[in-house]
């Protein structure tokens, strides 16, 4: 039986993940969790509701050494999730964003090397590492802004410029699990995540904003948008992403010790704008937002290069935006008045 830990395991894409790895009995899944994000209890007690028998729960936090060194003993993989979020909470408490993604990050990674080293070591990065991207000349249209010489998106070779506090913390951890393959032979990989999205989402102004725009939509409420809205992104949909993950494990000796961007890539981009468009048209419904000053370190346009983990891990997207929206809608619509307490 394969063990199989999963730190920030109840949030939304930990709680996916968890689920496809719980359908097999061959695997042992541990999942380890503070639970301070709001709506992960519900996360957790749905898939507790299954009443899985190869599933244990561990409410912990991360920064809990001394734990993390008892659950790491005997694990097959790990899977890297738990961690501060919001840019903006960053940017309001950076010690305490740092001692989550960054000192969080390094515990665990100690923690495996002394007692788990044969460990796959799986890390939820970000596109934040990248910085604002200003050298990158861009056009801007009537709805959008447009890459003008990177028209397929940013690959790993772009330099990265680490920008808000919470872009600081999660680069540090993407380097030292890295450094971790390099200098101590861990199995690490780590995934630079473009916008991930799907259900079990409770998404909010600070992170998480496809959900957070379909949710106000049903609920019939403004939509604030910092920035003129005509920032771009490429989205995921997360069990996109959850095989992506499931490749890299299958194909350690090749993914070990790489980084991948990972995002929906050139064919699965919204602006702001263009998403309210899109919803108002699906929804039939008018859709309101507001317009507030630029957040710190925001990009104008992100859009992930896949190119490598295409080539490398023989990965593609099954999911395209529009399907995977749909679906987060349904899901929403059927978990609204859970969503409206939050």
């Amino acid at each position: 039986m394969k063990k199989i830990l999963i730190t920030g395991g109840a949030g939304f894409i930990g709680i996916n993940l968890a689920y496809s790895f719980l359908k097999d009995k061959d695997n042992f899944v541990v999942i380890y969790d503070n639970l301070s994000r709001k709506g992960v209890e519900n996360n957790l007690n749905w898939l507790l509701s299954f009443k899985f028998p190869n599933l244990k729960f561990i409410k912990g936090d991360i920064r809990n050494y001394k734990k993390l060194k008892e659950i790491v003993s005997k694990c097959n993989q790990i899977y890297h999730l738990a961690a501060q979020v919001a840019v903006t909470k960053s940017v309001e408490d950076p010690i305490e964003d740092f001692k989550i993604n960054g000192e969080g990050t390094l515990y665990l990674l100690e923690a495996v090397r002394k007692k788990s080293p044969l460990s796959v070591f799986i890390f939820s990065s970000t596109n934040k590492v990248y910085g604002e991207l200003k050298n990158f000349q861009l056009k801007e249209g009537k709805k959008k802004y447009f890459l003008v010489n990177k028209k397929n998106g940013i690959d790993e070779k772009v330099n990265i410029d680490f920008h808000s506090p919470y872009g600081n913390s999660k680069g540090i951890a993407d380097q030292y699990v890295r450094d971790y393959y390099r200098i101590y032979g861990i199995k690490t990989v780590v995934f630079r995540q473009s916008c991930i999205y799907g259900p079990h989402q409770f998404g909010n102004e600070e992170q998480g904003w496809v959900a957070h725009f379909i949710i106000k939509s049903l609920l019939g409420e403004t939509i604030n948008i910092y920035g003129n809205g005509k920032q771009v992104r490429d989205i995921l949909e997360v069990s996109d992403l959850i095989r992506a993950y499931k490749l890299a494990v299958k194909n350690i000796q090749i993914a070990k010790g790489e980084i991948y961007n990972i995002g929906g890539g050139k064919e699965n981009t919204y602006s702001l704008l263009e998403l309210i468009d899109f919803l108002e048209n699906l929804l039939e419904k008018k859709i309101n937002y507001k317009l507030y000053n630029w957040r710190p370190g925001d990009q104008k346009v992100f859009i992930s290069d896949n190119k490598k983990i295409k080539k490398q891990l023989k990965w593609k997207i099954k999911i395209s935006k529009e399907i995977g929206i749909k679906k987060l809608i349904n899901w929403v619509k059927k978990n609204l008045t859970i969503i409206n307490k939050k």
